[in-house]
């Protein structure tokens, strides 16, 4: 029993410790990240620090692993879900992460120009890639079952998933370089066309997508001008200057 208790209490620390690793990263960005910051979010020493992570290298490596891991929980229950067609599993994905988005708008704008910003330039290109490994796999078992189903007709369903992951991670880089713009400009006019690029930016990839996987055009949502005119808000209100 003690054995086990010692295993659940590294097990919980450690994730303590990848939990303080992301939020600093996330608010201050990896490369002004130092392990003291580590150690004083955590109220830990350097000595304890170095029994769960032998060094910064292996502590990154640990935290790609667990975004990656993080990354995949919402698709993972919309693919398992037996009573969901594809169509269903592939628009739930899609409205999971605007919802979860929408619950946390303040962090996402407070995150974003950290996030975006050259000091995370390397680990951003990580986590794309983990994110990636962990969601293509899941997006192609959907691809593979709306095949099944005859209501898409891809072309190459086992490459499907990767090709859609790239899609909409090089989406949500461009929608998030344009809503940050909204911080610099205070315009009617300018307001109006990036709105209006910004929907037109989604719509271009989700026609997109719609084609890889040879489904009707408007299978699923487009972002509409309202929308976007939520996440401008949210922006302005984080930063009123």
């Amino acid at each position: 029993m003690a054995r086990t208790v010692k295993a659940e209490e590294f097990a919980s620390k450690r994730r303590e410790i990848l939990n303080a690793t992301q939020r600093l990263v996330l608010t201050k960005g990896y490369e002004q990240m130092s392990i003291q910051d580590i150690l004083n979010e955590v109220q830990i020493s350097s000595g304890a620090f170095h029994h769960y992570f032998a060094s910064r290298g292996i502590l990154l490596e640990a935290f790609i692993e667990h975004i990656k891991q993080q990354s995949g929980e919402p698709l993972l229950r919309i693919v398992q879900n037996p009573k969901l067609s594809a169509i269903e599993k592939l628009q739930g994905f899609f409205d999971t992460l605007d919802r979860l988005r929408i619950e946390h708008k303040a962090e996402v704008v407070s995150i974003g120009r950290v996030w975006y910003s050259d000091d995370n330039a390397i680990i951003r290109q990580k986590v794309d890639e983990a994110v990636m490994a962990m969601r293509a796999p899941l997006l192609t078992e959907i691809v593979q079952q709306g095949i099944r189903e005859g209501v898409f007709t891809a072309t190459y369903p086992d490459q499907a998933g990767e090709v859609i992951m790239s899609l909409l991670q090089g989406m949500g880089n461009t929608h998030a370089h344009l809503l940050l713009s909204f911080e610099q400009q205070r315009d009617d006019a300018f307001d109006a066309a990036q709105i209006k690029k910004i929907v037109a930016t989604h719509a271009a990839y989700m026609d997109a997508i719609e084609r890889i996987l040879g489904a009707p055009s408007h299978t699923f949502y487009r972002a509409t001008i309202a929308a976007v005119k939520f996440w401008v808000g949210a922006i302005r209100e984080s930063n009123p200057t």
